[in-house]
Order: C-alpha cells, then structure tokens, then sequence
C-alpha cells in the first residue's frame, strides 16, 4: 500500500489565510521551521496507479499540483484518483469536489447524511452523476473501492457540520456525520484514518485496533486553545475534537494502542505543533506520536 499525505492541516491550513495568531505571524513573516499545511486529506494507492483520495479539501487543485502521482497521465483527459471517500460534512472534508467537475469519471463515497447534504445542494450538481456515482457508506459495512482496496467505515463521535448545527438541534436530521476508515490492501495491510474525534471510549478502541499505520485528530493541544489565541470563542471540545494534552485528552485515552507508525493530522493552525522545536512537539514525540506533514510518503 502506498500512502501520501496530501494534506496535515485543519480547516483554513496553515498559515490561516486571515489569521495572526503567534504561529501563523510567524509563518507569514517567512519562517522556514513553520512548514506551510494544505487542509487534511489522504491518498492511498494499493498498485502506485489507481488513487483514492480520503477528504477532498478546498486545497485539491494545489495538493495535485504538489503531487505528481495525483496528476493526470493520459490525453486528452484523465486522472488517476478514481475514488474519493469522505469522513464528514465539514467545507475542508468535501469543498474540493467543486473542482473537479471537469467532466472525469470517480466513484465518490460518504456517509448517508452527507449525501444528502449533496444531493440537496445544487451547486454539487456540477458534478456529472454520469460520470461521479454516489454510494452509502455504513458504519461497520466492508465496501470494496475501485483499485484494489477495501475500507470498514465507523462511527466516531463527532458533531454536524457547522453549516448544520441548527438544524441538527432542531432535530430536522440525525447526527451520523463522522466516520473513522479502516483500509486494506490485497496484502492485508491496514490503515485507519480518524481526523476527527469528540471523545474516546473503549468501542473506538477496538475499531482502531492494531493497524500498521494510524492517522488520528491532532487539531488543538489545549481545549481553550482558540479562545487563549484570542481567535475565537469555542472550545475543542465544541468543535467536535478532543485536545491533546491533559490527563483527559486524547494523548492519554490513547497510550494503550498497539500499533504501528502514528500520526497527528488536522493540526489546526494555533496549535504549538506546527513549531518542530516546541515543547508540546516533544511531549507528543515522547509519547510515540510524530506529526503528519504535507507530501509524506509511507509504503507499507
């Protein structure tokens, strides 16, 4: 299995295009040790050929760019990427469909609500049902993709987009928004993705079980990070995500996990990760977690 993380970022990347909390000063002002984070999506290829891309981010024309095995290929039209699968419903996990209405066939595959959310909104009409089919995923139903793969979808705690919170309040549709994903390859090889994460009991445990590779929420080190920053008025915790640190984060509810290789995606822009030599990137590196960045390269 081949993996590329094409985007380690939260919501508005990092530097946050109007953003000067202390990190992103910094980053705009050209510091070199505060490497720049598209927003979060994955690619995943079992043969180097067939893409499926996890997420597909407003930053997906600038992540192909980046990425020549994302590019196309063959004249006069084409691409490699032919699945993408989606976690949720939030602008960062599925904007980037908007720009790749350009008439190519994909299979695309999200959660029930979701889809809905699609199918209600006419701007996601542009693109083709000729051509882009649509398909449910289930928590806890295997679903075989196009190339190769397999993926066990389930549920992770989490809230509705914030474009739906009122709406879910008022009770006018269910809350199946986040999804964690189990990938395999022909190999046996595993996967699991999770960049979203309200809380952690022990039934997420056993679905992230032992996997060669784990991709897990790593948005905000502090749950009043934001309103520390003096960027906004939410906590972690109200936007869906469990901080880090704390005998009652995620960090914590983790340390048990027998896996392979972990990493920290999602990393939203006030978090003291982005800075490598920060105190808080050595206590995540102490605790066996190393943080995703844009165009890492795994092959398993």
């Amino acid at each position: 299995m081949h993996l590329i993380v094409t985007g380690s970022g939260a919501g508005g990347g990092f530097p946050q295009w109007n953003c000067r909390c202390r990190f992103c000063a910094s980053a705009w002002q050209g510091d070199r040790n505060l490497p720049r984070r598209t927003q979060a999506s994955l690619a995943v290829s079992a043969d180097g050929m067939r893409w499926v891309l996890v997420n597909c981010s407003p930053d997906i024309r600038e992540q192909i760019t980046a990425t020549p095995p994302l590019q196309p290929k063959n004249a006069p039209r084409g691409s490699p990427i032919v699945a993408i699968v989606l976690t949720g419903g939030e602008v960062d996990q599925l904007g980037g469909l908007l720009s790749l209405r350009e008439k190519t066939a994909f299979a695309l595959y999200a959660p029930t609500s979701v889809l809905e959310l699609l199918s209600e909104n006419p701007i996601f009409a542009a693109l083709d049902p000729d051509l882009v089919s649509r398909h449910e995923l289930t928590p806890g139903q295997a679903v075989c993709l196009p190339g190769g793969l397999a993926v066990w979808p389930f549920a992770v705690p989490g809230k509705p987009p914030l474009y739906e919170e009122r709406k879910n309040v008022a009770g006018h549709r269910p809350s199946n928004f986040t999804l964690g994903l189990r990938l395999k390859d022909t190999d046996g090889k595993t996967v699991v993705y999770i960049p979203s994460c309200a809380s952690i009991e022990n039934e997420l445990l056993d679905m992230i079980g032992m996997p060669e590779v784990l991709f897990f929420d790593g948005t905000l080190w502090t749950d009043d990070e934001m309103i520390a920053a003096s960027v906004g008025s939410k906590t972690a915790r109200d936007m869906g995500h469990m901080p880090l640190s704390g005998p009652d984060g995620s960090l914590a509810a983790l340390k048990g996990l027998r896996c392979g290789r972990k990493y920290l995606v999602h990393v939203n822009n006030t978090n003291p990760l982005n800075c490598p030599s920060s105190q808080e990137r050595r206590l995540a590196d102490a605790a066996g977690w190393a943080v995703a960045w844009d165009g890492m390269e795994i092959s398993l």
